[in-house]
């Protein structure tokens, strides 16, 4: 058994089914005219390489559901058209040569935007047009003035400013363009079953070719057009293309497959005839424009908060300007001088012009969605590294804010690598061991009830077992089958030897709402037998009869019924996922061609073992600590349920395990009595699941995550306020009904989510303190500056700088910074809660006012008190002041990285992206005010000074910790209808 190699192929099977008859419509000869038209402008290459159809006419024929044409052909002499066997496949060394001719399974992608769309997209804001326009005007008056070189340097200044804010937005929107670029791309890797060299094998859906054998089961997207080959009761949602809700029944009178609809039940296999651009999915994606993400509540609602900024913003600048106006032309009054107007006074009202907007340009804090959007799209990156692939970016925000997390069992909280660990047969209960277990279970039973026992393996499967070209044995299948047929291949059971002789007639695969799977076959002495596997209850209700060792099948009397329950019962007590065997004979035309429903011979009870994965545990007392209920929604036997809940500490001593059918049963009052407490849900159809997480959502207004891995999961999924779809075991259908895919398929990862949604929302909301900030003392000491002085001491370029520190620059230090543990110490934020909260607006308000204090105090007695002289006294103490407040904002934002507890060093100087932004500023705040003086308005500072400047920003370390220190009202919400907790970051 070392030899095995186990491949998953999710939960339903991505498997082979045994090949059925297909009643192919009577093929017609080919008119000479048909035959011509079939060939049509085929290329020498593609008639060398044995190809007899046009590309375009092939697409034309299954496009335009042709049936006449096909009928002449039939599916074998199409297959023989495009040169390939429907039992052997594509052989793999012809994939180039069919990608050439018939084209690659591509579509063709709107085309990125370049770096200069996002430069040129920057430059369109309204306010730095403005500003342009001053400038120019500047240059222009200040060159007819002062002559060249020095009349332009004001405006220059301004200019260079502006194109160095709209470089730097240009870089980190097209930086953040290229990483959903990434993400889309991974979003799209979907891998589908093919035959190909005669081999099962997986490959991507864009290596798909013309020709290749497609294996097609519940829960797949088809991939591209084609025709039907073989299957069992497959059924097709063609709503994505056609709109019809009504899935489509697809058999040899049906056969068109269309790429981009969906497999609702059953299985098949199809020919792959259109790929890429000439499928209809690819036609119907040529006419679309690629739709852009939608805004996340979190920037909606900073989207509002931003409005309300600006309009204060404006505000502050129109009285700005008129004050500065007022106060001009009243000088001029009583200087006698209102009917002489010089170039100077151009200028004058000029630079008022330009600083009142660059007041707007600060007070609009376009940097509040950019906050979003970077710290969205960095956690999303991260989660990426982590085995979660967001496929929404308000899924992360929300996440966040989840209260419970509805749980899938079997692979998110186990490990869903399965083995046979114990099996009964009548009144014999055995455990498995690899050694000489064949031989126990030869002398147990006889010859007759051995082989029934590797009939019910083997036959009643959706899986294959297969081997490569060095011989060695791989398993493809899901992996509760896989169990299984490991279990037949260690009895010395053959796979094929077992599936030559009987002939499948009709297959009811397995799904979550029947929770069994049974097929029909006729053996080769002409008898029927049905068999059927599944949920022990299930099928045990279906059983009137019993197995025993003689290879007898007797009644089915109270006692063995009673001896199968308790077997049931301690086999689940011991964790194990039991599965009963059983089949029924039958004589033809006693079941009209359908299977049974009852009368079934129970072969045998088996116990699987699927071990806890690794870390489960801590992941689930993490999510407790952090007030997320965690509940598991499984499939399973109540009693396997509730002894793998107890490993993983989920069910507790005052929690309820209940079943599904009588969960359903429940009147509204009942539920929602019991639903708080519920922690365990075991034999739960998808209903019960979608019933729960609405409950859930609507009684208790909880924020919920589900995790779904089938197709009928795919309702609850969508209810939910976050879908998790499993990676490994999920359908195409659940994935893409989800808003993130857990590509490990581990519980752990969940919970990695939900904390980086946590950290994404503190995140912005350090951002929106740090800015709010900034945005309050530059906009009252331009404002009370002008109304007091007649001059705001901030230039337009200086303030432009300001604005670069406070948004591009400020979103990137301070949105990316990564969660800390203490994160999941609190309780979720909840719905309705308020985004600036009390504990935010004490550290804003003290801030500005220690700072205001000392810039005013300075800007109205600052020669004073630094003993400024000379014709440079003014410049020198307007660049002290523009030195001290870029200095007080980078400690403000290093005051920002945390807004309650006092030590806001941790863990910054292992964050490179914060640490290089602070260094950066510093830096450039060195360059602007030692040498640019030219532009920005500054002059060199004595090393007295730039220590005064720096002492002054360090002081407010210790007066964000005196504020810190000041407790703020606890802001309580209802907290998911059963008690008060104080909400999310007031907690200290």
């Amino acid at each position: 058994m070392a030899a095995l190699k186990f491949i998953d192929a999710g939960e339903h099977a991505k498997a082979k089914l045994p090949k059925e008859d297909v009643q192919e419509p009577k093929v017609e000869d080919i008119s000479a005219d048909l035959e011509a038209d079939l060939q049509k402008d085929l290329s020498e290459e593609a008639t060398l390489a044995g190809f007899k159809i046009h590309p375009d006419k092939l697409a034309s024929v299954v496009g335009s559901f042709e049936i006449k044409t096909l009928r002449k052909m039939g599916v074998e002499g199409l297959a023989k058209r495009l040169n390939v066997s429907l039992d052997e496949g594509v052989k793999s060394n012809d994939v180039p040569i069919r990608q050439r001719i018939y084209g690659p399974n591509t579509y063709t992608e709107k085309p990125s935007k370049s770096f200069l769309m996002f430069v040129w997209e920057a430059l369109q804001d309204l306010t730095l047009i403005i500003l342009i326009i001053c400038a120019v005007v500047s240059i222009g008056v200040g060159l007819a003035t002062e002559g060249w070189p020095k009349g332009m340097y004001d405006g220059l200044g301004i200019i260079l400013s502006i194109f160095l804010v709209v470089f730097v937005t240009a870089i980190s929107d097209y930086k953040q363009s290229l990483q959903f670029k990434a993400l889309d791309k991974e979003k799209k890797k979907i891998f589908i079953q093919v035959t190909r060299d005669g081999c099962r094998q997986k490959v991507s859906i864009y290596d798909l070719v013309v020709g290749d054998v497609v294996h097609l089961s519940i829960g797949d997207q088809v991939p591209a057009d084609g025709i039907f080959v073989s299957g069992y009761s497959l059924l097709i949602d063609q709503s994505s293309l056609s709109g019809e809700s009504v899935p489509v029944s697809i058999d040899g009178k049906k056969p068109f497959l269309l790429a981009g609809t969906k497999v609702q039940d059953g299985s098949g296999k199809m020919l792959v005839t259109t790929v890429g651009m000439r499928t209809e999915w690819g036609k119907l994606m040529e006419t679309l424009s690629e739709g852009g993400e939608d805004e996340t509540p979190l920037q909606v609602k900073l989207n509002g908060v931003a409005t309300i900024i600006g309009k204060i913003g404006l505000g502050f600048s129109v009285l700005t300007f008129v004050v500065l106006l007022s106060r001009f032309l009243v000088t001029k009054a009583i200087n006698h001088e209102f009917n002489k107007w010089s170039s100077d006074d151009a200028m004058t009202l000029l630079n008022y012009f330009a600083t009142a907007v660059t007041i707007i340009v600060v007070a609009v804090p376009e940097g509040l969605p950019l906050a979003v959007t970077l710290s969205l799209a960095f956690a999303m990156r991260k989660l990426m590294d982590d085995k979660a692939l967001v496929r929404h970016l308000s899924a992360c925000e929300t996440m966040g804010s989840a209260t419970g997390i509805c749980t899938d069992k079997t692979g998110t909280l186990t490990t869903n690598h399965m083995v046979v660990n114990k099996i009964w047969t009548l009144d014999n209960a055995k455990e498995v061991e690899s050694d000489g277990h064949k031989d126990v279970m030869k002398s147990e039973l006889s010859e007759s009830a051995f082989s029934i026992l590797l009939q019910g393996i083997f036959l009643n499967t959706g899986s294959d077992v297969v081997k490569d070209k060095n011989g060695k044995t791989s398993i493809l299948g899901t992996p509760t089958e896989s169990a299984l047929l490991e279990y037949g291949l260690l009895l010395g059971g053959d796979f094929d030897d077992q599936r030559q002789g009987p002939k499948i007639e009709k297959v009811e695969p397995f799904n979550s709402e029947k929770k069994k799977m049974s097929v029909l076959v006729a053996l080769p002495d002409g008898q029927k037998r049905a068999f059927v596997k599944g949920a022990s209850e299930i099928i045990l209700k279906m059983c009137n009869r019993v197995l025993d060792g003689t290879g007898e099948s007797v009644n089915l009397s109270k006692e063995h019924e009673t001896a199968a329950m308790n077997v049931i019962d301690t086999f689940a007590n011991e964790a194990l996922r039991t599965l009963c065997l059983a089949y029924k004979d039958t004589s033809d035309g006693s079941t009209g061609g359908s299977i049974p429903e009852t009368g079934y011979t129970l072969i045998a009870i088996v116990g699987i073992k699927d071990p806890v994965r690794p870390g489960v545990k801590e992941a689930v007392k993490t999510c407790l600590r952090a007030g997320i209920i965690v509940r598991m929604v499984t499939g399973d036997n109540i009693n396997t349920a509730k002894a793998i809940a107890r490993e993983c500490g989920i069910l507790t001593d005052d929690g309820i395990a209940i079943e599904g059918p009588d969960f359903r049963r429940k009147t509204p009052d009942e539920m929602r009595q019991i639903i708080p407490r519920i922690q365990v849900m075991a034999r739960s159809s998808p209903t019960d699941k979608h019933v729960l997480v609405k409950n859930l959502r609507g009684m208790f207004k909880d924020v919920i995550a589900v995790t779904g891995d089938g197709t009928n999961d795919a309702p609850a999924l969508h209810e939910a306020d976050i879908g998790l779809a499993m990676g490994i075991a999920g359908t195409e259908v659940a994935k893409e009904s989800a808003d993130v895919i857990v590509m490990d398929d581990n519980f752990a990862t969940i919970v990695n989510v939900a904390k980086w949604g946590r950290s994404v929302y503190i995140n912005i909301q350090k951002f929106v303190q740090f800015q709010l900030t900034v945005n309050i003392v530059a906009l009252i000491i331009n404002f009370v500056s002008a109304c007091v002085s007649g001059s705001a001491p901030l230039t337009a370029v200086q303030l432009l700088w300001v604005n670069l520190i406070m948004d591009t620059l400020g979103a990137l230090a301070l949105a990316t910074e990564p969660p800390h543990e203490g994160l999941m110490e609190r309780p979720p934020i909840g719905r309705n809660v308020g985004f600036i909260t009390k504990t935010m607006w004490r550290n804003v308000i003290g801030q500005s006012i220690y700072q205001l204090a000392v810039l005013l105090v300075f800007n109205f007695a600052g020669k004073q008190l630094l003993e400024l002289e000379g014709s440079d006294a003014t410049v020198t103490l307007n660049t002290f002041i523009f030195n001290t407040f870029v200095f007080c904002q980078v400690f403000n934002e290093i005051n920002s990285r945390d807004m309650e507890k006092i030590n806001v060093f941790r863990g910054m100087f292992s964050n490179w992206i914060f640490l290089g932004i602070i260094v950066a500023t510093v830096g450039f705040q060195v360059i602007i005010v030692e040498f640019l003086g030219t532009f920005a308005s500054t002059v060199p500072l004595s090393w007295e000074l730039w220590l005064l400047s720096i002492g002054i920003a360090v002081v407010s370390l210790p007066i964000a910790v005196v504020l810190k220190c000041i407790p703020v009202g606890g802001e309580m919400k209802q907290h998911d209808g059963y008690d008060l907790l104080p909400s999310g970051p007031d907690q200290v």
